[in-house]
């Protein structure tokens, strides 16, 4: 497995913010987005898209986002404004269908513009709190903001909207046979750096068997020729370790006898074939015969 040698290392104190920023944001991705509806004391409604967002507690249901003070001019987003005066919000969740329209929200309109009306997207009454919703987001939380934290003061800095999800909204169509969401089905878009989206479906969407109630052997307990493979990737490896147990010595034997393994070893080819065969059976998703090949 090979390793890539030549670091280029950055001092953060060292390059502009803009370059700081260039940098964070290309490499902290795909980020989730929060498309997030407030509103002011006076009524006026506000939309607009973060990229600095995640959810960070089930219990209770906490979402945090942070509207950052502008670079350019320090000044502070209407977001933020709002829900330091009406501690409630909407987060709603972007697909691919209304990525444009999220996009166009997020022009720096003047005060009291709505841009539900500038995008086109539907704003929607909710049930518990003051900010309408995105009608055409495949889910929307209805929130209510515990805190506000300031994580500086200058240009750039963040401040986290700790927001409580009090009221869940999902569009049925987006749902599966058992009444789950449904991942491709979502279409979920995240935010790259620079212009950049990606999009969570078709091939850019895969499993990975996890062991969350039992322990993967651990890559240290493959042969070390496995492990220094020039074929294997890291993947691979990560693959093969995430199997419960090795294999026992009947299956290493059921393993020599197939056809196309015997051809390998008669033809006195060297263990790269065989690694390569183990690489096709692991894209195969045959990850116990591919582990008991490797220790032929």
């Amino acid at each position: 497995m090979s390793q890539h040698k030549e670091i280029n290392t950055i001092d953060p104190a060292s390059i502009s913010q803009q370059e700081l920023h260039g940098y964070l944001l290309s490499a902290v991705a795909p980020r989730p987005i929060c498309f997030a509806s407030t509103i002011d004391k006076d009524g006026n409604v506000n939309l607009s898209p973060f990229s600095y967002f995640n959810l960070f507690s089930v219990n209770p249901p906490i979402m945090i986002f942070s509207p950052s003070r502008r670079g350019r001019d320090n000044t502070t987003k209407h977001t933020l404004e709002n829900v330091l005066e009406v501690k409630e919000t909407v987060i709603n969740i972007v697909n691919y269908d209304m990525v444009e329209q999220m996009s166009l929200s997020s022009t720096e309109y003047g005060d009291g513009v709505n841009e539900f009306v500038k995008s086109g997207l539907t704003q929607v009454p909710s049930d518990k709190v003051k900010p309408p919703r995105v009608g055409e987001a495949p889910v929307a939380f209805e929130c209510v903001v515990d805190q506000v934290i300031a994580l500086g003061d200058g240009p750039g800095a963040g401040n986290l909207v700790l927001a409580k999800v009090v009221q869940i909204h999902v569009k049925k169509e987006f749902l599966d046979a058992e009444g789950k969401l449904d991942t491709p089905k979502l279409d979920l878009v995240a935010r790259m750096g620079g212009n950049w989206y990606c999009r969570a479906n078709g091939d850019a969407l895969f499993e990975i068997p996890k062991p969350i109630r039992t322990k993967g052997i651990g890559v240290d307990m493959l042969p070390e020729a496995v492990r220094n493979s020039t074929v294997l990737t890291g993947n691979n490896l990560g693959r093969l370790g995430n199997l419960e147990e090795l294999p026992t010595k009947e299956a290493i034997a059921a393993i020599a006898a197939h056809a196309e393994v015997k051809s390998i070893l008669n033809g006195n080819e060297d263990a790269v074939a065989l690694h390569k065969l183990a690489q096709q059976w692991l894209a195969e998703g045959k990850t116990e015969d591919a582990l008991a090949l490797l220790h032929l």
